[in-house]
């Protein structure tokens, strides 16, 4: 009981310290959002707030690992405004990633958040890098804490190599969004430009490409 308490408070604290940032100032007590509604100005429209109900501002999704049969070993179940319609114009969300053995979260940003991440077992590798390519990066443990600063590349890697481990991440952002590095890279990117910039062979860049088909 002491350890999911324990848990509990650092998770609340870390809610806390994101809303503290939040991302504009509201003008009413709630704007649920209107996930139906085309209409779309920095966030989503408001619910009629006589329709709001509890489950707009409820979510069971972090409860449990998820599948980490992935090809990098991670995987993230977001908790943001797209699962809890509540969340719209409040300027903070959560998400848990579980991670295999040896799992990988992979170089990506979050455009628009800043995050706070807690670990809730095993051991990973973290790290970010500055804008000067100064790379910032810790081992941790359960029960620590890591920041990783709004737009700047980031990682997590599981280091153990028989048992899984989890965390649970905070943003100051309803919808930090997430930009990863070689799908955006090699999944957008015109074949020339990614043979000039990496300095590698035409051939190569075909090879990266099919595994990361471009967004339509």
């Amino acid at each position: 009981m002491a350890s999911i308490a324990t848990h509990l408070v650092v998770v609340v604290t870390m809610l806390v310290a994101a809303a503290v940032f939040a991302e504009s100032d509201m003008l009413q007590d709630v704007c649920v959002a209107d996930l139906s509604n085309a209409v779309k100005v920095n966030g989503y429209t408001c619910k009629d707030s006589t329709q709001i109900t509890p489950e707009d501002f409820y979510f069971q999704g972090l409860a449990s690992a998820a599948a980490t049969n992935t090809t990098t070993g991670a995987v993230v179940t977001g908790a943001n405004v797209e699962k809890i319609p509540g969340l719209n114009t409040l300027g903070l969300s959560m998400s848990r990633i579980d991670y295999a053995p040896n799992g990988l979260n992979p170089p990506h940003v979050h455009p628009r958040a800043s995050e706070i991440v807690f670990v809730l077992e095993g051991q990973l590798y973290v790290g970010f890098v500055t804008t000067a390519g100064k790379l910032v990066a810790k081992y941790i443990n359960k029960g620590d804490v890591f920041v990783f600063p709004k737009g700047l590349l980031h990682f997590q890697k599981n280091i153990a190599k028989s048992a899984p481990a989890s965390v649970i991440a905070a943003f100051d952002s309803q919808f930090p969004g997430t930009q990863s590095l070689v799908a955006s890279l090699f999944g957008a990117l015109p074949d020339d430009v990614l043979v000039k910039s990496f300095q590698i062979k035409p051939k190569q860049v075909k090879r990266i490409k099919s595994r990361f088909p471009p967004k339509k």
